[in-house]
């Protein structure tokens, strides 16, 4: 495991730790890379279901909110290695690269590593508003 890497899995893992998913019973912990500042989050659940954040949108939220535009690398722990959800999926597209790393790891090991486009391939990206 690399330096970077290792950094993105154990941040994930503690915001992990942090989760409020009283109803799914589901904890999510995500870090992201931009440039060298590693922004993490967790899945916040609530009781009118559709209010609920993921993991990786908290992330996204906090390294926007810090003047982030590029997102390098995304990790995310779940119990078993998971996809992120599709709204995730359409919200890192706005950051991501086609070629932007992807881990999914539980919280034991990063099992997999994913090119950003073989998990949301041809999205909806801004370039198509032209």
């Amino acid at each position: 495991m690399d330096p970077i890497e290792k950094k993105l899995w154990e941040a994930a893992k503690k915001a992990r730790e942090n989760s409020y998913s009283p109803y799914s019973k589901y904890r999510v912990g995500a870090a992201i890379l931009c440039g060298k500042r590693i922004y993490s989050g967790t899945n916040v659940e609530n009781s009118s279901y559709g209010a609920t954040i993921c993991a990786e949108r908290s992330a996204v939220a906090q390294a926007i909110s810090e003047g982030e535009k590029s997102i390098d690398a995304v990790l995310v722990v779940t119990e078993k290695p998971a996809s992120p959800c599709g709204i995730c999926r359409q919200v890192l597209s706005e950051f991501c690269q086609d070629d932007t790393p992807v881990w999914l790891s539980s919280g034991s090991e990063i099992a997999d590593l994913y090119r950003f486009d073989e998990l949301h391939p041809r999205g909806f990206k801004p370039s198509d508003l032209g």
